[in-house]
């Protein structure tokens, strides 16, 4: 038998130089999501959440992901007239999109889970950390519809809250509904042209209605409104012959619908041509004597309103990690994965520190989701204190989270390089969608003073630094970390309460920042302390050292072992060993 020659043998097939990351299960490409969970939700939670976990990461490396992207190049469109001639607006929705309201208000109740039992087979309502933890997976492939979802789950939690009982019990049951053909969505329909985040000036006005008692008549333009045909809206309006500025705003509950079947009197004038989140409708609303009811008490619209903005900006703040996570994981995949000069990009250095400043803004994120969530639910239970600390973290995750979501998108499109800049992949939809984040319910300004606002008005952080000190006695820092801690949390205690003494509104931003940073860093070496991620230890010192301690910039950088970021799966270190990592000298 003749042996072949080498040239006869076939080639082998050569790996192809664009690596590709779709097909990945989202959950299963991220092991220390799953580290976390317990810590926040408990063990027997955790666990009957983890079929429901691996099907959504499965849907959002794929499936999922192609029906966003084409949702993306397919936006809605308005038709004001049937074909007949009949004045009756419908605005028309890709199926792609309908799809993935199935899977997100459907299957998985993303809007229902907080408000009534039986949503993934749970006999009670779930606390607000599983809500978050599955749209972490879900805005990894779909930002757009998270709108509608925050805003149903927001406006179901407000109405509650302050609703009377008659209107609760009229629309509570079709806001939770996990049948799309009853579904009621709800949207907020609060901009106006001279009045975004200045409440005070808003025009809009309502009138008793002389027909029905108890009902209201609403007159006036609404600016930008999300979800625009949605079956019901929270809208501000000023009460005729109210007094001037925020007590004489008060809040209305709008129907699309009136109760005997015809529609309410608004209409959209047109749908926004925006920057991001195309999947989903955005328009504009004259409300030309439109029928709505009172929610809570007259004049006291902003206060209540604000319950409803402040569920959102969480919401917000979940969907810029869940941005940050998706920038990061395609980052890391592109990394490992693509050769140049020789070696894997992820062996260079220059490369290393992209990634960790890619890395380390993400995974602050997730843990003050987290955070926050945990706070609203002690808060929601009547925890002395709580409500202090989530009117804190609301804000600070907005102001700080969303900013860092822009650049974090930013530099994973370069690590993809020219590819990264095609709208093919994800990277450009990514970007889009990231910059919407610091604007929509408040922009970076509005949310940072709104965090002053909270020391002044709350007496927060008190609360805040007792939060944070519990969190640094549980956990086996370096004795050299543990003494900054302390000094940190003296310092940026100090910085929050002169901003707000002082009314130093040009240092807002600043206080937020320091706030943030310093309550994630904390809360990271507190999870590192109890799952054992030697990673987590250092990203938390990362916050520290490159975040609130001074730097020389025109010194070399320290040297830092990096390895464990780019660890594929988690990594367990004894206490010992967290203990006596210290980047910090």
């Amino acid at each position: 038998m003749n042996a072949r020659l080498p040239s006869d043998l076939p080639l082998p097939t050569p790996k192809h130089p664009v690596p590709d990351r779709a097909g990945v299960n989202a959950y299963l490409d991220d092991p220390e999501f799953a580290t976390l969970l317990p810590l926040y939700l408990g063990p027997e939670l955790a666990a009957h959440l983890q079929p429901h976990l691996l099907r959504l990461g499965e849907l959002a490396g794929g499936p999922l992901d192609d029906l966003a992207r084409t949702a993306d190049q397919n936006p809605p469109t308005l038709q004001h007239r049937t074909r007949t001639g009949i004045d009756q607006q419908t605005i028309h929705k890709h199926p792609a999109y309908v799809a993935m309201e199935r899977l997100a208000f459907g299957e998985f109740g993303l809007a229902a889970m907080s408000h009534r039992p039986g949503v993934l087979g749970w006999p009670s309502a779930l606390p607000a950390a599983v809500k978050y933890a599955l749209s972490y997976l879900f805005v990894q492939a779909e930002f757009g519809l998270c709108c509608p979802l925050s805003m149903t789950d927001s406006l179901t939690r407000t109405l509650r809250k302050f609703g009377a009982p008659a209107l609760v019990q009229r629309y509570l049951g079709d806001l939770t509904s996990q049948d799309l053909d009853t579904l009621a969505q709800g949207a907020m329909f609060m901009t106006e042209q001279g009045a975004g985040s200045d409440v005070a000036a808003t025009t809009t006005e309502a009138r008793p209605d002389p027909q029905d008692p108890g009902a209201w008549r609403l007159h006036g333009d609404k600016w930008f409104c999300s979800n625009p045909d949605a079956a019901l809206a929270m809208v501000l309006a000023r009460t005729e012959g109210g007094p001037a500025g925020m007590k004489g705003v008060s809040l209305f509950l709008l129907p699309r619908q009136l109760p005997e079947g015809s529609p309410n009197a608004y209409r959209i004038i047109r749908l926004k041509d925006k920057l991001g989140t195309r999947s989903m409708a955005s328009g504009e609303i004259r409300l030309e004597g439109a029928k709505a009811w009172l929610v809570g008490e007259l004049g006291r619209g902003f206060v209540q309103m604000a319950d409803m903005v402040n569920h959102s900006r969480l919401s917000n703040g979940m969907r810029a990690a869940g941005l940050m996570r998706r920038a990061a994981a395609e980052a890391l995949h592109i990394a490992r994965h693509r050769q140049a000069f020789g070696k894997a990009l992820i062996d260079m250095p220059l490369m290393q520190r992209q990634l960790a400043k890619i890395l380390v803004p993400a995974e602050q994120a997730r843990t003050m989701v987290f955070q926050t969530a945990e706070a609203l639910r002690r808060a929601d239970a009547g925890e002395p204190g709580a409500y202090a600390l989530t009117r804190l973290l609301t804000p600070l995750i907005k102001f700080r989270a969303c900013r860092d979501a822009r650049k974090a998108t930013g530099d994973a499109m370069e690590v993809r390089g020219g590819c990264g800049y095609i709208e093919e992949w994800s990277d450009p939809r990514t970007v889009r969608d990231a910059h919407l984040g610091s604007i929509w319910e408040g922009t970076s300004n509005i949310v940072a003073l709104d965090g002053v606002r909270a020391i002044q008005r709350e007496g927060a952080l008190p609360v805040w630094r007792a939060h944070l000190l519990q969190h640094i006695d549980g956990t086996p820092w370096h004795p050299a970390v543990r003494q900054r801690l302390h000094t940190l949390v003296d310092a940026v205690q100090a910085l929050g309460q002169r901003t707000a003494d002082e009314h130093h509104d040009a240092m807002a931003r600043q206080a937020a920042s320091a706030l943030y940073h310093l309550t994630s860093a904390v809360a990271m070496g507190w999870e590192a302390g109890r799952t054992g991620s030697l990673r987590r230890m250092l990203l938390a010192q990362l916050v520290l050292a490159h975040r609130l301690l001074p730097r020389d910039p025109l010194a070399a950088p320290p040297h830092a072992d990096l390895a464990p970021l780019w660890a594929t799966a988690h990594q367990s270190a004894s206490a010992e060993t967290l203990q006596a990592l210290n980047l910090l000298g």
